[in-house]
């Protein structure tokens, strides 16, 4: 109640919820509405509907408690491990939905005024500062390429005294171990002193894949980084010190030391996969990488949070219906997150039993043929198709998420942005 601001939007946010977690095809209003009020239906619609569309409460401070319930039940099997920096997108349908740089539709769908066009850096960057801010516990940020290779951005992230993975692409140059621009030129005594690095054609930096194709043999190991669903997963890596090398020429210093972790898999012509990382200089190899590849848990989330919990099947054409959606999808998430060692098969002999949902027999669909018959059965000659209702699995059996590898941790231990 505190935080969505009045006792009447109770009930339609725990049914939010409840749909978004049941197993229902699709998550958006109409089909939640017929499951989690199948008597009826037209009246929960309508009340799901507004609650989603038109409520006048923080996504913000719903977000914070969720954080306040869920983050302690995250630490309580380890401390957070890392951040990790990605994005998802929607596909846009129809010329009056959100997401478009018109200023007639953005005002049509309810996009407040100071909300101005950002890149995705610089939306991730806010992340990070409001996080930074919040004082969340802190953790190695990771990034793939198409936010990592942005150097300004990793220098951003390094001012606000976080750790990083960032992946680059293969054409990113660096200093080679024992390479550097050269001082700058010493002053004449006539005319301004200048202090800005310099090249000269002996004096260039290289790109990562010229500097991973030069490697010897034995820097290249073949490390495991966590068990698979078939198989352990691992691949050859080398890892070297370098310095970035982009725009150094107007700098006065080299930019700082930091790790080139590299990845060629067997059978493959070339190297595949790059990262810079701020990481201690005298982390293990196989920490380096194991921190580099929780980056496929993001992923993971996405999928969970699209398939079953329905982020991506909102239907509504307005901001604020867009963000609550959202903001109740993380909600949902975050419970089943919390709960996951109660979720069969995680701990299927001490699972409390849920009673059974279903919808009632009694209940057709807007449409239906079945619900329709004629006044008289006598004059049913061919009685119209019977809705499918066969029996599903037991609701309170079916896990909404995977079971999570006990060899890594019996719950997950990162904060996603």
């Amino acid at each position: 109640m505190s935080v969505i601001g009045h006792a009447d939007r109770a009930r339609p946010l725990r049914d939010y919820c409840l749909g978004l977690m049941m197993p229902c095809e699709r998550k958006s209003v109409e089909p939640m509405a017929a499951m989690t009020a199948p008597e009826r239906t037209a009246a929960q619609h309508q009340s799901l509907l507004h609650f989603v569309g038109e409520g006048r409460w923080s996504d913000e401070m719903v977000l914070g408690k969720v954080r306040e319930m869920v983050l302690p039940e995250i630490e309580r099997h380890g401390p957070i491990e890392a951040w990790i920096i990605d994005d998802t997108g929607f596909p846009k349908k129809g010329t009056h939905s959100v997401g478009v740089d018109d200023r007639d539709r953005l005002r049509k769908a309810g996009v407040p005024e100071d909300v101005d066009f950002k890149t995705k850096h610089e939306i991730a960057l806010d992340q990070l500062r409001w996080a930074c801010e919040a004082g969340l516990p802190r953790g190695v940020g990771l990034l793939d390429a198409g936010y990592g290779n942005n150097s300004e951005l990793r220098t951003d992230i390094t001012a606000l005294g976080l750790t990083y993975v960032a992946g680059i692409l293969s054409n990113t140059t660096v200093w080679a171990p024992g390479t550097g621009p050269l001082p700058a030129k010493k002053w004449s005594g006539r005319g301004r002193p200048t202090k800005l690095l310099r090249r000269d054609a002996r004096h260039r930096p290289v790109s990562v894949k010229e500097l991973a194709l030069g490697l010897p043999k034995r820097a290249w190991r073949t490390i495991a980084w966590r068990e698979g669903t078939a198989e352990q997963l691992s691949s050859r890596f080398a890892r070297v010190r370098v310095r970035a090398a982009r725009r150094d020429f107007n700098r006065s210093e080299s930019h700082p030391e930091e790790w080139l972790l590299i990845e060629w898999p067997k059978g493959e012509q070339e190297p595949t996969k790059y990262w810079l990382s701020t990481l201690p200089q005298d982390i293990a190899f196989h920490r380096l990488v194991y921190c580099t590849k929780l980056r496929w848990r993001i992923e993971r989330d996405y999928q969970e949070l699209k398939q079953e919990v329905g982020l991506g099947h909102f239907e509504g054409r307005g901001w604020r219906g867009f963000h609550h959606h959202a903001t109740l999808c993380i909600a949902a998430y975050g419970f089943l997150i919390s709960e996951r060692e109660t979720i069969p098969p995680s701990r299927p002999r001490s699972t409390r039993q849920l009673a059974k949902l279903a919808v009632p027999g009694s209940y057709r669909p807007r449409g239906s043929a079945a619900s329709t018959r004629t006044a008289r059965s006598e004059f049913d000659r061919d009685n119209a198709p019977e809705a499918d209702r066969s029996s599903r699995h037991d609701v309170a059996a079916m896990p909404m998420l995977c079971g999570a590898d006990r060899k890594i941790n019996a719950a997950e231990k990162f904060v996603t942005q």
